[in-house]
């Protein structure tokens, strides 16, 4: 069905879902598939698909993996304009994969607008000088994350972007300053520095990943500088002043001002729920103070057959909680009702820096902290014998650490920063869910030559800790 623009009518459904993520989407196509008449709102039809294909993952994966293929003596403004061409290019097929596949089902409407709720279960949708009232049994706020942008002077330069527009920047930055050292900035960091660009990192704690054990966070520091980018830490942006030909970040280093000159300033402070203008009290929807819906284990909100998936509920921001999302709401809608959010264990994380840092469960520290026996194994990459695949792509950068409860011999926890990082912490996702444990991965048998062999030699060197 094509897309429907809102006119002066309304829309009954079975199913309403606010905008087009990844657990929206997977929601509308399930239900759709099985006969139920739902209606999918997206604001742009540029998002069509979602954050994660069109500004998020799936882009900027794109551009990563390009700046890893950069020769020192490449161009850095071709080699990016090159790159930005064909991230739009994946976008773009990737987009009307996503569109089609709602657009071909006779069950589904497709409408392109804003909505706002206007009562319980009852939405206006609008487009230019049309609207269109939708009703429905059940709806789905599923309308994600924009990011944050904070109070500083000097914001509105042309030279300072976010995580969205710096993907199309244009001329390429010789010097980019980024504000933020969370997985968005570190990210950027590492992108840009790989296409030849001079990166400097804000940060405004005392060191890098503060929430991780210190010898994680020293190798992810010396991988940093082995890039050339320069990570100030305790710095924070006070004014952007904007010259004639650069950017002028003034910022507080530890007492002490700091000018730093920039061709463009990257905003890496965060994301926050995509809630303003929703109308949410006509719907008697709570919402915490940063617009994060409120919502219990069941993605219920505090209206009666309203749900929010994804982002906007707060939380990690993740694709594959979004999904997971989808199928605690589809249990809901057309199951028992019995999956929840508190089903998840071993939910992993990768913040693509090259080599990738992967994590999953708890630190060192944090075992420690809660009283727990543990043992605790911790080898670089370039020390594990048994690990000959980073050496073999030209990558032997990084540290493997995993901390297992001494008493049960599970994985309690893990940091991975190397080659393939992101697909090897799937694996102990996997033991931490199913309880196989530390000695079955150790004695597992793996492909040669391959990043997962590490489990092998580095679960062998498991030893003692105390706290």
């Amino acid at each position: 069905m094509p897309t429907q623009n809102p006119a002066a009518q309304a829309l009954s459904v079975d199913v309403l879902v606010i905008g087009w993520g990844k657990g929206g989407k997977t929601l509308a196509a399930a239900l759709g598939a099985a006969g139920r008449r739902v209606a999918m709102i997206e604001q742009f039809d540029t998002m069509h698909g979602g954050t994660c294909i069109n500004i998020g993952c799936v882009p900027t994966k794109t551009l990563i993996h390009d700046a890893e293929q950069r020769r020192g003596d490449d161009d850095p403004q071709q080699f990016w304009a090159d790159a930005v061409a064909r991230r739009d290019t994946v976008v773009g097929k990737m987009r009307e994969v996503n569109h089609q596949m709602l657009a071909e089902l006779d069950t589904v409407t497709l409408i392109d607008g804003r909505a706002r709720f206007t009562g319980g279960r009852t939405v206006e949708v609008t487009g230019g000088e049309d609207r269109l009232t939708v009703t429905a049994e059940a709806v789905v706020v599923n309308t994600g994350a924009v990011p944050s942008r904070p109070d500083l002077p000097g914001i509105g330069s042309p030279r300072v972007h976010d995580s969205t527009t710096l993907q199309h920047v244009d001329p390429f930055p010789a010097r980019l300053v980024i504000i933020g050292a969370g997985p968005i900035g570190l990210e950027f960091a590492s992108m840009f520095a790989g296409y030849g660009a001079e990166v400097t990192v804000l940060n405004r704690r005392e060191r890098l990943l503060p929430d991780e054990d210190e010898d994680v966070a020293a190798e992810v520091t010396a991988v940093l500088d082995d890039e050339g980018i320069t990570v100030l830490n305790s710095a924070s942006a006070q004014s952007i002043e904007d010259g004639p030909s650069a950017a002028r970040v003034v910022a507080d280093l530890n007492g002490q001002e700091r000018r730093i000159d920039a061709d463009a300033v990257l905003l890496a402070t965060g994301r926050r729920p995509a809630t303003d203008g929703l109308g949410l009290e006509a719907a008697g929807i709570a919402a915490d103070e940063r617009g994060a819906i409120t919502v219990d284990e069941h993605l219920r909100t505090t209206a009666e057959g309203v749900y929010a998936i994804g982002d906007v509920h707060g939380g990690e921001q993740q694709t594959y909680l979004s999904l997971d999302d989808f199928r605690v709401v589809l249990s809901q809608l057309t199951g028992e009702g019995a999956r929840s959010t508190a089903d998840r264990i071993g939910v992993p994380t990768t913040t693509f820096l090259t080599p990738p840092l992967a994590a999953i469960g708890l630190t060192e520290a944090e075992a420690l902290a809660e009283g727990r026996k543990i043992l605790v194994a911790s080898q670089k990459v370039a020390t594990i014998k048994a690990m000959p695949r980073p050496k073999a792509v030209a990558d032997p950068r990084g540290l493997v650490k995993i901390v297992v409860d001494a008493e049960t011999d599970q994985i309690l926890g893990a940091r991975l920063f190397h080659v393939d990082a992101q697909e090897v912490i799937n694996l102990l996702a996997l033991a931490m869910r199913t309880g196989t444990t530390a000695t079955e991965l150790k004695n597992g048998i793996w492909t040669h030559p391959s990043s997962t062999e590490a489990l092998n030699e580095t679960l062998g060197q498991l030893a003692p800790v105390q706290g």
